[in-house]
C-alpha cells in the first residue's frame, strides 16, 4: 500500500494536535487540581455534580432559614420575658392593694403604677421586629396586634396564621409567635357573676362575690348546664343551691352548703368549679342572725355574652351604637355568627341586615329587621342606637363570650378598681377584694399563657439546633462527594502529564526523523 506524502504529512499532524491537546488538557487539570471543567470533560460526573450543586444551593437555603428564625424566635422570646416581668410588677401591686391596710390613697397610687404597666405591656404586645413588621400580628404584619375600644378594652387585630420556613427536607418551623396564641387564649378565671335577687333594696348584710373559676374540668362538665343558679340563704349558717330546673345541688357545694355567721368572716363557698367570697355582715341590734340573713337570695351564672361594636368610618350618617346586650338567648345560640364576628348594614334609616363577617359580594343576611323604639334587633341581639342611621351605615360587631380575657382588659379592670373609694364602706371593700383576687387569678392565667408561647419558642429552637447539626452533617458529605468526583489526584495527574509530555516530544522526533526518510533526500 503506498501512502502519499500529504496523506503522512496530514496524519502525523492530527495524531499531534491529539497528543497536544491531551497535554494541555492534562496541564489545566494539574493547574486547577479539578478533573472535571466541562460537561465534556465527563458527562455522567458532571451530572453527578449539577445535582450535588443544587442541594448545596438548597443547604445554603436552609442555613438561611434557620439564621432568620433564630433571630426573631430571640425578639419574640425576649419580649414575651419583657411582659411576664411586667406582670409579676403588676401582681406585687395587686397583692399590696389588697392586703386590708391599704387607704384609698395607696389604692390611686397603685392605680397610677399598674396604668403605666398597662401601657407598657400594650407597647410590648405591639413590638415590631428590625424589619418594621409586628411581632405578634401572624401574618397581618402592617397591622398592630391590639388597639384600644372606645369602651376601654382591647381587641387583637392580628390573625392565627404562622409563618413556616423550610430548615430541611420535609421540615418546616413557624417564625413567629401569634398574639392569639400568647395572650388572647388566656383562660378568663372570673366569668361567672352574681346578682342580688332579693331583698329589692341590698341591705348590706350579705355579700356574695362574683367567684373565680378555680376547677375548669369540673365548671366545663358541670356548671354550665345547670345554669342560672339560684343561692338563698336559709339561716345565717346555711345556703341552698338549686339550678334552672328547681333540683336541690347543695351537696355539691362546699361542706353540703354550711356556713359561718361570723361578722365580717372572708369565707369561701366553692360549688360546681367556681370559688365564691362570702361576707355576712351584721349590723348593730341584729340580736338574730338568722332572722336577718334568712330570705337573702342571688342568682348565680355565667357571665352573658358582651359585644365590642364600631361604625365605619365612611357611613353616611353620624349615628352609633351605645349599647348592646342578648335579649332572646335561644335565637342568639342558633344564628348569631361566632369567631369571626358580625356586620349590621342598614339599607334605610330603619331597615336593616346582619351578615356574618367578613361581608363579600355573594353574603347573604342571617338576620333582617327594622328599628322599633331606637333598637335594632337581630340574631337575638339587641342593639341601642344612638342618632338616626341612614342607607349605607355599617357597623362592626364582635362577641365576647368571657371565657378567654387578654392581660391588657385585667389590667383594666384592676385601675378602675384601685380607683373606687372604698374607705369606710365595708361592703364595698369586700366587693373590692373580691374584683382584686379574680384580677389576680387571670393575671396567673395569663402568665401561663405566656410561659406555654416560651416554652414553644424553647422548644422551636431546640429543633432549629437540631437540624442545624444535621444540615451540616450533609453538607460535609456533599462538599466529599462533590470533591470525589470533581478534584484530582495530584500525583496521578502529574504523572500522566509528564508521560504525555514525553510522547508528545517523541512524537515530535519521529516527525522529524521519518520527514527526512523522503526520495527527495536520496537525490
Amino acid at each position: 500500500m503506498r501512502i502519499s506524502t500529504a496523506q503522512y504529512y496530514a496524519t502525523q499532524a492530527a495524531q499531534y494536535q491529539r497528543n497536544y491537546s491531551k497535554t494541555v488538557a492534562t496541564a489545566n487539570e494539574a493547574s486547577s487540581l479539578q478533573r472535571i471543567n466541562t460537561a465534556a470533560d465527563d458527562p455522567i460526573g458532571a451530572g453527578r455534580l449539577l445535582k450535588l450543586g443544587q442541594q448545596a444551593a438548597i443547604l445554603d437555603q436552609y442555613k438561611g432559614n434557620i439564621d432568620t428564625t433564630k433571630s426573631a424566635l430571640t425578639v419574640q422570646e425576649s419580649t414575651l420575658n419583657s411582659i411576664t416581668t411586667a406582670l409579676q410588677r403588676a401582681k406585687e401591686i395587686g397583692l399590696a392593694a389588697n392586703n386590708g391596710i391599704a387607704t384609698d390613697a395607696d389604692r390611686k397610687a397603685y392605680a397610677s403604677e399598674l396604668s403605666q404597666i398597662q401601657q407598657q405591656v400594650l407597647g410590648l404586645m405591639n413590638s415590631k421586629d428590625a424589619n418594621g413588621n409586628y411581632l405578634f400580628s401572624g401574618s397581618k404584619t402592617d397591622t398592630a396586634p391590639y388597639s384600644q375600644n372606645a369602651d376601654g378594652t382591647y381587641t387583637y387585630n392580628g390573625d392565627q396564621t404562622q409563618i413556616n420556613l423550610g430548615i430541611g427536607d420535609g421540615l418546616s418551623v413557624a417564625t413567629n409567635t401569634t398574639g392569639w396564641d400568647a395572650f388572647q387564649q388566656t383562660i378568663n378565671t372570673a366569668r361567672t357573676q352574681t346578682t342580688m335577687t332579693a331583698p329589692a333594696v341590698d341591705d348590706g348584710r350579705v355579700v356574695l362575690t362574683n367567684g373565680i373559676v378555680g376547677t375548669a374540668a369540673t365548671y366545663n362538665s358541670k356548671f354550665a348546664a345547670g345554669q342560672p343558679y339560684t343561692v338563698d340563704f336559709i339561716s345565717s349558717t346555711q345556703i341552698k343551691i338549686t339550678d334552672a330546673l328547681g333540683n336541690d345541688v347543695t351537696t355539691e357545694a362546699s361542706q353540703n352548703g354550711a356556713i359561718s355567721n361570723s361578722n365580717g368572716a372572708n369565707q369561701t363557698v366553692s360549688f360546681r368549679g367556681v370559688d365564691l367570697k362570702l361576707s355576712i355582715n351584721l349590723k348593730a341590734g341584729d340580736t338574730n342572725p338568722d332572722a336577718v340573713i334568712a330570705g337573702h337570695s342571688f342568682q348565680l351564672a355565667a357571665t352573658p355574652d358582651s359585644f365590642t361594636t364600631s361604625r365605619s368610618p365612611g357611613n353616611p350618617s353620624t349615628a352609633v351604637i351605645t349599647g348592646s346586650n342578648v335579649t332572646n338567648q335561644a335565637a342568639y345560640n342558633a344564628a348569631f355568627p361566632s369567631g369571626g364576628g358580625a356586620v349590621l348594614k342598614f339599607t334605610s334609616a330603619t331597615a336593616f341586615d346582619l351578615y356574618a363577617a367578613p361581608v363579600t359580594a355573594d353574603s347573604k343576611p342571617i338576620s333582617s329587621g327594622t328599628v322599633a323604639g331606637g333598637n335594632a334587633t337581630a340574631a337575638g341581639v339587641t342593639f341601642a342606637l344612638g342618632g338616626t342611621p341612614a342607607a349605607g351605615d355599617q357597623f362592626s360587631i364582635q362577641s365576647n363570650n368571657h371565657q378567654t380575657q387578654n392581660v391588657l382588659d385585667t389590667l383594666g379592670q384592676m385601675v378602675t378598681a384601685l380607683n373606687t373609694p372604698v374607705d369606710g364602706d365595708p361592703v364595698a371593700k369586700q366587693k373590692f377584694q373580691g374584683a382584686m383576687e379574680s384580677a389576680l387569678g387571670n393575671i396567673d392565667s395569663a402568665s401561663n399563657q405566656i410561659g406555654s408561647a416560651v416554652t414553644s419558642i424553647g422548644a422551636r429552637g431546640q429543633s432549629l439546633d437540631d437540624q442545624t447539626t444535621t444540615n451540616q452533617s450533609l453538607s460535609q458529605a456533599n462538599s466529599t462527594t462533590q470533591g470525589s468526583i470533581r478534584d484530582s489526584d495530584p500525583a496521578e495527574v502529574m504523572t500522566r502529564l509528564t508521560l504525555q509530555q514525553t510522547m508528545l516530544q517523541a512524537s515530535q522526533l519521529a516527525f522529524s526523523k521519518i520527514s527526512q526518510l523522503g526520495l527527495f533526500n536520496k537525490i
